[in-house]
């Protein structure tokens, strides 16, 4: 990505970024007493989120750097038909809906840290918290790696190359488990809002910018694509349309239950405050993944003819385009494209949060050393999340697939956790066998059609069909099991809403 304000300014906003975070960490850390000896405290700000907070941190936890810089060049090869990243970005807070108030009631009553501790609590079974383990920390490790590479890539292009993609991954890692370790999921949600405000005002300007670029109106845009590229105007196919509706559905329920998102429904300091973070998040889609869809149509006026490789750069290309306007937008395009650095960065703080929560609290403290104190669960899950950044850097430096492959290998397995939530927050006959061979068949099914190229059979995803028989063998095997009234009873107790 080659930026007019590379090298020198680059490099100051950057460091001034670091910095910010840095001092955002220490300050939600100090005065924290017990912080760092409370597995609620550290990985859940002790549950006491506020609608600012926590609408950011949502906000961060659903768009990241990459939906700018990766969803505008889609739009400029796909034309109109990718405003299937519109209804993405929306069905997920229909998800969220569907689950998360009844999930934070039971987990404020049940003091629950991590997604697995649902699992546990309702199913009552090793075998199915260990896969939910697995699932989930493969996709956390799938989603970790994807904000790594992005990373180094983004402060590469930003500073000129003056700061290498391997030292620019270093470094800002540095940075993140700094601040993280000094504040938790405070230090986390706080730069959120930081990273927030300034990546919706640049989308904002940036989109402004590009419309006094081409100096016409949208409607004087859509008319140039009919004429030039009539392909990108025109309605999608069959089979098009099957594959937006089943990645709908794959996107929809794979983010809702993200790990580092289920932990922010635990992060909220009360269900209204909950509710209401959703119901601005609804607003989002059209305000940020809208305005990007805009910015990636316009492009293909103002860059025809770019092949996939040099279509890649296009936020690039326009940011530099936009920052010769004037001095204004110079530096509001090097402060966004800063942002989109620590929108990046933001991403992967939360996923490594989660991750450690998860090794601390599920792996070591239920099955490791059941006995060890919070203080020691959080010190093991530190030292296991820089283990596993350890690991994924050494991936990073090769990355062994596109970041949109990462993202869909992502979603094929992760999604086969789903029927765990959405089905057994409400259905009381749902049975633990079957929910274990529900996610193990349709997490082998999804991973062996990915693992052999054979993504989507007519559109449909792996991950889509797998989830349907996951979802299939637990409704047949649950009924098929026997349960007696007085489990019934007891299930209607631990599902009810009652704190």
């Amino acid at each position: 990505m080659n930026l007019a304000f590379s090298g020198p300014d680059g490099i100051i906003i950057l460091t001034l970024y670091a910095v910010v975070m840095l001092l955002i960490g220490y300050l939600a850390g100090r005065g924290q007493k017990g912080l760092h000896k409370s597995l609620s405290g550290y990985y859940l700000a002790g549950k006491n989120l506020g609608i600012i907070a926590l609408f950011f941190t949502l906000y961060a936890t659903q768009y990241s750097g990459n939906t700018i810089v990766g969803y505008a060049p889609t739009a400029y090869r796909d034309g109109f038909s990718w405003l299937q990243s519109i209804p993405f970005m929306t069905i997920i807070i229909a998800m969220y809906l569907m689950f998360a108030p009844r999930l934070y009631v039971i987990s404020k009553r049940q003091n629950f840290v991590t997604p697995t501790d649902w699992i546990t609590y309702r199913f009552q079974s090793k075998a199915v918290t260990l896969l939910a383990i697995f699932l989930m920390l493969w996709g956390l490790g799938n989603y970790l790696l994807e904000q790594l590479v992005a990373i180094g890539h983004a402060v590469a292009g930003m500073t000129g190359g003056t700061i290498p993609y391997e030292w620019a991954v270093i470094a800002f890692v540095f940075v993140m488990l700094t601040y993280e370790w000094l504040g938790g999921m405070k230090a986390v949600a706080f730069t959120d809002v930081m990273q927030g405000l300034v990546l919706m005002v640049g989308v904002v300007v940036l989109l402004a910018g590009a419309l006094y670029l081409v100096e016409c109106d949208f409607t004087d845009v859509t008319r140039y694509i009919a004429e030039r590229e009539p392909a990108k105007a025109a309605a999608p196919d069959l089979e098009t349309s099957v594959n937006w509706m089943s990645m709908l559905i794959l996107v929809g329920f794979g983010a809702a239950i993200y790990p580092h998102a289920v932990q922010r429904i635990y992060s909220a300091e009360s269900e209204r405050t909950l509710k209401r973070s959703f119901a601005r998040m609804a607003w989002m889609p059209p305000v940020t993944t809208g305005l990007v869809f805009l910015v990636g149509i316009i492009g293909i006026m103002l860059f025809p003819g770019l092949d996939e490789q040099g279509s890649e750069q296009l936020v690039g290309m326009m940011a530099n385009q936009v920052a010769s306007i004037n001095l204004v937008f110079y530096w509001v395009m090097v402060l966004f494209f800063g942002a989109i650095v620590a929108a990046i960065i933001s991403t992967a703080d939360s996923v490594l949060l989660s991750f450690s929560s998860m090794l601390s609290n599920d792996v070591y403290g239920k099955y490791i050393n059941p006995h060890a104190s919070e203080e020691r669960k959080v010190r093991f899950g530190k030292i296991g999340g820089i283990i596993a950044v350890a690991i994924l850097l050494w991936i990073a430096w090769n990355p062994p697939a596109t970041l949109y492959e990462i993202f869909v290998l992502k979603f094929e397995l992760l999604v086969q956790v789903a029927p765990a939530f959405f089905l057994g927050l409400y259905w009381t006959r749902l049975s633990a066998k079957p929910v274990f061979w529900g996610m193990l068949v349709g997490a082998v099914f999804s991973g062996f059609m990915t693992l052999t190229g054979n993504d989507t059979v007519l559109g449909v995803h792996g991950g889509v069909i797998g989830l349907f028989i996951n979802v299939l063998i637990c409704v047949v095997g649950s009924y098929m099991t026997s349960v007696s009234t007085q489990s019934r009873r007891q299930m209607d107790e631990k599902l009810s809403m009652e704190i």
